[in-house]
């Protein structure tokens, strides 16, 4: 892979996680409405900005392509899935003020990638790395049995989306295609349950024009990052990708205690310090790596 594929998957994965930790200030401008018609509005406007975008990018071929690929529409079927089971919980954490446990999820995922590309992917892990994934456990043990508070919102989010992002650098599919398929995969359901089970917040008729314009706006705010995820993780190593992930998290941790004031209490905050000194020292060992690595290929040139 070029040393320019690598450095534009960087600036997409540091794109796709800074759009992420802010998403839940656009959430919280919609909070009256259920997080699963949020999402619903989610895949149907995500839907019609992908098309424009596939159309003008002339993408339509490889759109093709996948749908002939009954592999990858396999595949395409189960991402999406998993990406709007991952969307619903995290608008409801959001907006039912669990946004610390959301910022725990997404802290917790970069080392879970690295444990899911080591399981599937052969990617090697060292010493340093299987001890930053250890203390990531350690943190989430102590508040599960001293505690006897399991953090189901952070541990679904991160395994979720651990899947979901392992799954599509799996696939033979670009990032635009390849969402485009997954959003038109969940758009049949979305649209039943609009019709059948929307509250009245749902109905764009009666609505005013500037919340359906936030609706609409939807598409928008969650398929960008995405694009940006998924264009990361096809030109860096998972495991590197994860390397980022604290943006997002980080973004709404600071959003959480100090615009949203959710409480953080004693247990919760050890956790958080064991899964802070776990990507520490993750961070501090990918650092020396990437150096180690950029001087052994300057001095074989």
């Amino acid at each position: 892979m070029s040393d320019k594929s690598v450095k534009a998957g960087v600036l997409f994965a540091i794109a796709a996680y800074s759009m992420w930790g802010v998403a839940p200030m656009y959430f919280k401008l919609i909070a009256q409405i259920p997080a699963a018609e949020i999402l619903v509005h989610r895949i149907v406007w995500s839907v019609l900005v992908l098309v424009m975008l596939v159309l003008a990018a002339g993408h339509i071929n490889k759109v093709r392509d996948a749908l002939g690929n009954k592999r990858v529409l396999q595949v395409l079927l189960i991402s999406g899935l998993l990406l709007a089971g991952n969307w619903w919980l995290f608008i409801w954490a959001v907006n039912n003020d669990h946004l610390l446990d959301a910022s725990l999820g997404y802290y917790i995922n970069p080392l879970l990638n690295v444990f899911l590309g080591r399981i599937f992917l052969g990617e090697k892990l060292r010493p340093l790395q299987q001890f930053a994934v250890v203390m990531a456990i350690v943190g989430v043990s102590i508040l599960i049995f001293s505690y006897g508070q399991v953090p189901w919102i952070a541990l679904i989010l991160a395994g979720s989306f651990g899947v979901y992002g392992l799954l599509r650098k799996q696939v033979a599919v670009d990032s635009l295609p390849g969402l485009l398929i997954e959003s038109c995969m969940m758009l049949p359901f979305a649209i039943i349950y609009w019709f059948l089970y929307a509250s009245d917040a749902s109905n764009m008729f009666t609505n005013d024009w500037s919340l359906n314009l936030i609706l609409i706006g939807a598409g928008i705010v969650t398929t960008a990052p995405l694009l940006c995820f998924t264009a990361a993780a096809r030109r860096i190593m998972y495991s590197t990708l994860g390397f980022f992930q604290y943006i997002g998290p980080s973004i709404m941790f600071v959003l959480a205690v100090f615009l949203y004031a959710e409480p953080l209490s004693d247990a919760r905050l050890i956790t958080f310090a064991f899964v802070w000194l776990a990507l520490a020292i993750f961070s501090a060992d990918s650092l020396h790596a990437y150096r180690m690595n950029k001087r052994q290929i300057s001095q074989g040139q």
